[in-house]
């Protein structure tokens, strides 16, 4: 019996998000007495492909010009027989699609998906048929929410496993390249409301708009200004529309997608999540780290990692008029905010380290191979 195990991580989107963050921080984590090995397989010119390219890590890509590829198909048939892949950990749903039919192709290792987002899954034929797949061992909740909103669908509740993303505040490091304030043209004394995510739906930033709105022009505090760093997506053109309409583009400031956007967290006063859905971002987590204070919707896994009152403030999504109120309060109570950055940097230290996340996932990888801690 070795300690050494060869994992295959399948990514099979384009974009960066939280299932390639969560492949790196697993690959780049070295646990004491193992000497495991992990490769990576995505998609020919995907953002994981170009993040990780000039590294050392053992990555391996496939043109994929479409989401149903047999390109992607043959390849984890490939590599999970040349390499002796002994666990097979799929991050997405489109690569769980793809090893689904991999498995009619091969006999392959067990398979395991992470569960990323707190949505419901689909009640349709197919999609339950993929989620309960027999070659399925485990799936790896990112929160408590998303493991009770998954028995709803998986027969099998054995197999969910609730294992909490952390973030590796090893790699976590101000950036002073970009100034914000002077980019933006904003006064060394005004207010910085931060947010860091995709133009996707589920972040739902027309909120995020609306609360600049109540902000700037309903409580008249025109020297709160509003940062959102992301990738510009098919959602972006009715979001800048809004901020027109509102007449909030001295106050709102939209930087398209940055590599190392964290780094830019020290300079936010407070960061501003306005999510209608969420499994944990890591924005959360790099927040608590760079000691920046939070207000968030309680959506998700989000309530499991913030108290309100304790260590940010909560409100129920779409409540833009709500989170201004509290953005308004917390900003002018100096102590509160302090209150709420300590003790989010001691849960965050104690609790959602990656490297706490590798050795909880690593554990849970020898569970399905042996049966045992």
């Amino acid at each position: 019996m070795t300690d050494k195990y060869r994992i295959l991580h399948l990514s099979a989107t384009k974009d960066w998000g939280g299932g390639e963050n969560h492949i790196l921080n697993l690959a780049t984590h070295n646990l004491e007495g193992t000497n495991d090995q992990h490769l990576i397989l995505c998609p020919k010119n995907s953002a994981l492909h170009h993040r990780l390219k000039n590294g050392n890590l053992n990555m391996h890509t496939v043109p994929m010009l479409h989401k149903l590829s047999l390109n992607y198909v043959s390849r984890i048939v490939f590599m999970c027989e040349k390499y002796e892949i002994d666990l097979v950990h799929i991050h997405d749903t489109t690569a769980l699609t793809l090893a689904v039919m991999a498995s009619k192709l091969s006999k392959l290792p067990p398979l395991i998906f992470s569960k990323k987002t707190s949505y419901f899954i689909k009640n349709r034929k197919r999609t339950l048929h993929k989620y309960n797949h027999p070659k399925i061992a485990k799936i790896f909740c990112v929160s408590d929410q998303t493991l009770e909103n998954c028995k709803k669908s998986i027969t099998d509740h054995s197999k969910l496993i609730r294992i909490y993303h952390g973030t590796n505040i090893d790699t976590l490091k101000q950036r002073n390249d970009i100034d914000i304030r002077k980019r933006s043209g904003i006064f060394e004394d005004d207010i910085i409301i931060g947010n860091i995510a995709n133009h996707w739906r589920s972040k739902d930033l027309a909120t995020f708009v609306k609360c600049a709105h109540e902000v700037v022009n309903v409580h008249g505090l025109k020297n709160y200004h509003f940062i959102q760093i992301g990738q510009f997506t098919k959602y972006t053109p009715d979001i800048l529309n809004l901020v027109k309409r509102l007449n909030l583009e001295d106050n709102i400031h939209f930087f398209n997608e940055l590599e190392n956007a964290s780094g830019l967290i020290p300079q936010f006063d407070i960061s501003l999540v306005t999510s209608q859905s969420e499994g944990l971002p890591q924005f959360l987590y790099e927040s608590f780290y760079f000691k920046v204070p939070v207000v968030s919707t309680n959506v998700g896994g989000i309530p499991e990692i913030i108290t309100d009152g304790e260590n940010g403030m909560l409100s129920n999504p779409h409540e833009d008029s709500v989170l201004a109120n509290k953005l308004i309060a917390l900003s002018q109570d100096k102590i509160l905010q302090e209150k709420f950055t300590e003790r989010s940097y001691k849960i965050l230290i104690e609790n959602f380290s990656s490297r706490k996340m590798a050795e909880q996932t690593l554990a849970e990888y020898k569970k399905v191979l042996y049966g045992k801690n």
